[in-house]
């Protein structure tokens, strides 16, 4: 009696995802970040971060130094398109583009990417629960997978001086932050930065639900904290802006092919 074959091994296909692109020229660098940071922008007025005139998103340029390209003030977050952007210097000089700037806004923008020059990003608006959060004075706790991104990796600027419209300010808020992806500002609200314009849109996203969680789940109970060597390693799993930018990818794709115009 001959024995029945066994089947033979299913081959295993492997998992190919995105990866940030290379670019050969600072052209080609500029036009994709001004392409990410009008989809941003855009995903920030669907999520309902937008209020009023408030809010600014930035990228660093490729080829001019200490230029930053930023949406123009009033301008509706839902409505910009990569040619709607503004170059503006570190001073707040508008160098390209024919709208003005929110100085006020920007004057912290310019301190965190002088301060920081691996950030290529900064994000920041008038969020509901991140500015709810920031009205506690806390940080976002370990609580959920998510928030350990955020663990022992953001900070607390525990000061509300008013609408920030000098330097000394945006340098104290930049000082604040030191090495890390995130800041609550008390009674104001979320920053986040990022090497990319895709990772410090997701780290503004995720820390704004993670606030929202830590927020009803307090409401709720006594919310389980994580520990501190849990926290630690799925902080290095999901705490890199290399995992923020693959994370991010999924609300890119449905930006830009459900609204290709911001890409003009």
């Amino acid at each position: 009696m001959s024995e029945t074959p066994a089947p033979a091994p299913v081959p295993v296909a492997r998992l190919h995802f995105a990866m940030p692109p290379v670019h050969e020229t600072a052209e080609e660098e500029r036009a994709y970040r001004k392409q990410r940071l009008a989809g941003a922008l855009r995903l920030f007025a669907r999520f309902g971060y937008e209020e009023g005139v408030s809010g600014h998103v930035t990228a660093r340029d490729p080829g001019f130094a200490d230029c930053f390209w930023v949406n123009p003030f009033g301008a509706p977050f839902a409505e910009l398109t990569a040619s709607d952007l503004l170059l503006v210097d570190g001073d707040g000089r508008v160098v390209h583009g024919g709208h003005h700037v929110n100085q006020a806004a920007f004057t912290v923008h310019a301190q965190v990417h002088r301060a920081r020059p691996d950030v290529v990003a900064v994000a920041h608006t008038h969020s509901t629960y991140g500015r709810a959060l920031a009205a506690l004075g806390e940080l976002i706790e370990p609580i959920t997978q998510e928030a350990c991104g955020f663990y022992q990796d953001h900070a607390l600027f525990d000061a509300y001086t008013g609408v920030a419209v000098d330097r000394e300010e945006g340098r104290r808020i930049a000082t604040a932050l030191g090495p890390y992806k995130a800041i609550v500002l008390r009674n104001h609200g979320l920053l986040t930065v990022g090497d990319s314009v895709d990772a410090a849109a997701w780290w503004f996203i995720a820390m704004e639900r993670c606030a929202q969680v830590q927020l009803t789940a307090r409401a709720a109970g006594r919310p389980v904290p994580i520990g501190h060597r849990e926290a630690v390693a799925t902080r290095g799993q999901l705490g890199t802006d290399l995992a923020a930018w693959i994370n991010y990818q999924p609300l890119w794709r449905r930006i830009s092919r459900a609204e290709p115009e911001l890409l003009s």
